[in-house]
């Protein structure tokens, strides 16, 4: 039997074997090794646990082999399945590239750009972003998404967002981003305060246990902003801006606020801003994408833009 006759008989047991296996089940097996639980998988792809247990069991019959070592506290690999879940992720991303290329033609980022923001950057950012975007990328669509820098960066991760501006962490492996601009703080102050008339003040005058933190943006610490003594504050709030604004009006003290949302806030009552005098907290901001991303230049043409923007918008620094 000729070699051509051969590999026509192979690709058509492979085909038999693996016809029953689509996409779906193979990023469930890929969400069980990252996940190392049934449970949190499932709850993560949105399946009820024994439906994802019959899928992975689906896959690994059509494989001819066990995936994972299962019974103990937490599911992991076996040998074989930590080889063949390389190749997993391989189909995967290559499904991707061909989904995008066939959506893509001439139109940036195949004609639609899903960009995760945090819900304390977005409402002060985009509306500088939403009128340049079309006409630097024509016929391409923006799509954007609000939420924690954490949840965003897995959504990323998991193919839901093709990009995401967030503060900088560790390195996420399949990750990669580009430095776009640092966002200083400013103080916002209840009116009562004693320091409330001045229009600069530093940190040093300000005593810790009257601030009102972000659990997003300041969750840190006071110590990683510069602020006086490293005890941490006991007022740690997971809330949004405006929500943040309204509780020192309410209670008293003071917080940090992003510059951006300056106008926005100057107008709530019984709350004045200051400027910080001496250091300048504030946060960095970044672009993130997949490594694997066919769309790459898009990308860097995307954060290019948001560069650009970040040079003309008062209170921010471009990164260089």
């Amino acid at each position: 039997m000729g070699a051509n006759a051969f590999d026509g008989t192979q690709r058509s047991m492979i085909s038999m074997a693996l016809s029953s296996v689509s996409l779906r089940d193979l990023a469930l097996v890929q969400a069980v090794a990252r996940e190392g639980s049934f449970n949190s998988a499932a709850r993560a792809m949105y399946i009820s646990p024994s439906g994802l247990s019959h899928q992975v069991q689906k896959v690994e019959q059509a494989l001819g082999m066990p995936l994972f070592e299962r019974g103990g506290r937490r599911i992991v690999p076996t040998t074989a399945g930590q080889r063949l879940l390389g190749y997993i992720e391989a189909v995967l991303n290559a499904a991707e590239h061909l989904e995008h290329a066939a959506r893509a033609g001439d139109i940036a980022f195949g004609g639609e750009l899903r960009v995760g923001v945090p819900s304390t950057l977005g409402p002060y950012f985009l509306p500088h972003v939403i009128e340049p975007f079309p006409q630097r990328f024509p016929g391409a669509r923006l799509t954007i998404s609000e939420g924690k820098p954490r949840g965003l960066l897995r959504r990323l991760g998991e193919g839901e967002l093709d990009a995401v501006l967030a503060p900088p962490s560790a390195t996420i492996t399949g990750l990669d981003s580009t430095a776009l601009f640092f966002e200083p703080y400013e103080l916002m102050l209840h009116k009562g305060h004693p320091l409330a008339g001045q229009a600069e003040v530093a940190l040093t005058e300000l005593d810790a246990s009257d601030a009102t933190l972000m659990a997003e943006s300041h969750g840190n610490g006071v110590s990683d902003l510069g602020m006086p003594g490293a005890a941490r504050p006991e007022r740690i709030q997971d809330l949004s801006i405006e929500s943040l604004a309204t509780l020192v009006a309410l209670r008293g003290g003071y917080t940090l606020v992003p510059v951006l949302a300056h106008e926005r806030l100057q107008s709530i009552p019984n709350v004045v801003l200051a400027g910080v005098a001496g250091a300048r907290p504030g946060r960095h901001i970044a672009l993130y994408w997949r490594s694997a991303s066919p769309w790459r230049d898009d990308l860097l043409g995307f954060a290019a833009l948001l560069k650009q923007l970040a040079v003309t918008i008062p209170g921010l620094d471009a990164a260089t």
